[in-house]
């Protein structure tokens, strides 16, 4: 599994969906919202369906062969 950490730096949280679509992981914010709701994104261990789930610094998110440590100031 690859790993990689997201910098939230000045934010207090991104969107699961918007997390998704500007690392690149899927190509668009619509396909980003089916693949929540198939259930194949992980929050923190368990499997997340809301696709505006507010990600927050220390969450950790699951996408296919992706590990992402969400972090602040990196």
């Amino acid at each position: 599994m690859k790993k990689m950490t997201f910098d939230l730096s000045g934010h207090e949280y991104i969107q699961l969906n918007n997390l998704l679509k500007v690392l690149h992981l899927v190509g668009t914010g619509g396909e980003a919202n089916i693949r929540i709701d198939n259930g194949e994104v992980m929050v923190n261990g368990q499997t997340e369906t809301q696709k505006r789930k507010k990600i927050r610094t220390g969450d950790k998110v699951n996408f296919e062969n992706m590990a992402i440590e969400v972090v602040s100031g990196v």
